[in-house]
């Protein structure tokens, strides 16, 4: 947590990050749609090209199963600020060939937090 802090009070917008995590627990799409706004963007590089995904098409790695692996992968929350109506957070996935760290911009529209858009980087782990 940075200087700005969560407090009970924004417990709320760690809904949507709370989501993205059960999409990967579980491979459920229906938690990517629930926790993205619909005009976000999945951002990275890769192959030292950029990437940019709708919720859509990320949502389409998502197959509605959990993953073989899924026993050996470790996710958490690393950092979270909320200034007002805006937030940001750092995601690490931790899994055995590859860690993601990705960063989250979260907007509370109408009452309701949802992840903006997200950016990432992959770090694959050496055999």
């Amino acid at each position: 947590m940075t200087a700005h802090a969560a407090t009970s009070q924004h417990i709320p917008a760690l809904a949507p990050l709370e989501q993205y995590l059960e999409a990967h627990r579980t491979g459920k799409a229906e938690y990517i749609f629930q926790a993205f706004h619909a005009d976000a963007r999945i951002i990275s590089f890769r192959d030292g090209a950029l990437h940019s995904l709708t919720v859509d098409e990320f949502s389409k790695r998502f197959q509605g199963q959990p993953q073989p692996d899924e026993a050996e992968r470790r996710r958490h929350i690393a950092s979270f600020d909320v200034v007002g109506n805006a937030a940001t957070a750092k995601i690490v996935l931790d899994y055995p060939e590859v860690t993601f760290t990705d960063y989250m911009n979260l907007l509370q529209i109408d009452g309701v937090w949802k992840i903006a858009n997200k950016t990432f980087s992959a770090a694959p782990k050496s055999k």
